[in-house]
């Protein structure tokens, strides 16, 4: 197959989250449908990349290797505090999205980049860590753990973008949550990633000022761009 590093992105602001989840769901069919037909020569269109950026109402997901329990709250609660819940098809445990949050979805067809899972997650680790540095925030991986992390060796360990992807025929959906502004109370309700013994973080909360989202958003997609080598 012929490589198209060609990414669209798009901006979707705060939309709901199953609003988003159905559209990345599309995104991904149509993408398996024309690598299929394409295989079948019955196309010479090629699958087409998307990076979508939004932030997301209260809502709380759990990946189909999390615990139930990690949820701390039952129906009531979750309606007290305006959240929704889903259990979803992307790996991980549970986690939390919600305002402030930036939450980042590549619709990816590896086989346009490389078939590695393990570098995918690695440069989507790597984006966030270097957006980080820009704004002066020292930040890296714990080993056997997925996301970006604060003084992640140490004692005050602190998670400050989370990470969950699916991948079918090599086309990715789900992503990363990225805390910028985040309101980090509604991580009390969650065991967070299944991790009881480490805090959670974000930019706002390291610095000490509201983050401007956007300005955020436009460096990540510039170190994305650079890892992965795509053109807009």
């Amino acid at each position: 197959m012929n490589t198209n590093k060609k990414v669209t992105c798009e901006f979707l602001g705060l939309i709901d989250y199953k609003e988003a989840w159905d559209y990345q769901e599309k995104l991904l069919k149509e993408a398996i449908d024309l690598k299929i037909a394409f295989r079948n020569g019955q196309t010479i269109e090629i699958p087409h990349n998307y990076l979508l950026f939004c932030q997301h109402p209260h809502v709380y997901t759990l990946g189909k290797s999390g615990k139930p329990e990690h949820l701390l709250l039952n129906k009531e609660q979750l309606a007290e505090k305006e959240a929704s819940y889903y259990k979803i098809n992307r790996g991980g445990d549970i986690t939390y999205h919600g305002p402030g949050q930036l939450v980042v979805y590549p619709i990816f067809d590896l086989e346009q980049f490389f078939t590695d899972i393990h570098k995918y997650m690695r440069f989507l680790e790597e984006a966030v860590i270097r957006t980080l540095a820009d704004f002066g925030i020292e930040s890296g991986r714990v080993e056997g753990l997925t996301g970006v992390w604060i003084e992640g060796t140490t004692e005050r360990a602190r998670k400050i973008c989370a990470m969950g992807v699916k991948c079918s025929r090599w086309v990715t959906m789900h992503g990363i949550g990225f805390n910028v502004n985040t309101n980090l109370n509604y991580f009390s309700n969650i065991i967070p990633c299944g991790i009881d013994d480490k805090a959670v973080t974000s930019m706002q909360q390291e610095l000490g000022y509201e983050i401007d989202i956007e300005e955020v958003s436009k460096k990540l997609l510039n170190h994305l761009s650079d890892l992965f080598e795509f053109k807009l």
